[in-house]
């Protein structure tokens, strides 16, 4: 019998539709792989803001991921908004009883609205046990600064920070550079084993609709590690998928703030799966 390659989504619920769950959802299956998820939060957002944040207790948060780990064959895991310690503690728990083959990690702090989504003190826990655990993490600039306590604003900044986040124990550290002041983007890709920067350049596009670009991004990369891809194809095909939904959107107009990027401006049905 065939199967699909499975993943994993851990996160919030944006009930506007542009990131957290339903970004992931959307991008997972759109790459061609079979989503299923554990719901961290459930947020009152749209284009505009978050206006509100409730969270999913932690035994329930728990169940949904052990339900899915313990029936499907789950090849990658993708983490995304976690809103307080306890949930660190579960999420951690679960992921080394089942010891899925890839974790991402998006260490999500603040939304592209700059409304905060994460408790303090959910940071530390956070550092010391989830990111040990994972194969990439993947903040933007905003959460790079927050975790070095100092501020990424240039290219050279980041590829400071991901020496540093590296001391951390990820596996591998990608630094998102969306909100650089230039007119070209630059990714930065550093791995343990190397310690070799890898940059992802591309051209800014003007656009607005930009919500959920990181949840996008990390949920394409755990897709493409689930198909058979290597790290470094994984992020570059990840990146080329990104720029294409952020491209394929940016004359849409949907809702009054900070609109989705398409997801499924062409559905890619990749056919790299060694299961």
């Amino acid at each position: 019998m065939k199967t699909y390659p499975v993943v994993l989504s851990i996160a919030g619920s944006d009930s506007g539709g542009g990131a957290g769950i339903q970004a992931d959802i959307k991008t997972i299956s759109a790459l061609g792989a079979f989503a299923t998820t554990a719901i961290t939060a459930v947020t009152v957002q749209n284009t505009c803001g978050v206006d509100a944040i409730e969270p999913v207790s932690a035994d329930i948060v728990a169940g949904q991921i052990e339900a899915v780990l313990k029936d499907l064959p789950v090849r990658a895991v993708k983490i995304g908004m976690i809103h307080s310690p306890e949930l660190v503690d579960v999420i951690a728990e679960q992921l080394q009883k089942y010891q899925p083959k890839f974790v991402v990690l998006d260490p999500v702090m603040v939304a592209t609205s700059k409304d905060k989504l994460i408790k303090d003190e959910t940071i530390e826990k956070m550092v010391k046990q989830l990111f040990p655990l994972s194969d990439l993490i993947t903040p933007n600039l905003d959460e790079a600064s927050c975790l070095c306590k100092k501020k990424v604003v240039t290219e050279d900044d980041m590829i400071f920070a991901t020496r540093q986040l590296l001391q951390m124990s990820p596996k591998a550290v990608l630094i998102k550079g969306g909100h650089l002041n230039d007119r070209q983007i630059t990714d930065v890709f550093m791995a343990h084993e190397d310690k070799k920067p890898y940059l992802f350049p591309s051209e800014k596009i003007e656009s607005c609709n930009l919500h959920g670009t990181g949840c996008t991004l990390s949920s394409a990369i755990a897709t493409h590690l689930a198909l058979g891809f290597d790290m470094l194809e994984a992020i570059k095909l990840s990146e080329q998928y990104i720029y294409s939904a952020i491209d394929n959107g940016k004359n849409v107009r949907i809702g009054h703030g900070n609109g989705a990027v398409n997801h499924a401006f062409a559905p890619q049905k990749l056919k790299k799966i060694n299961l």
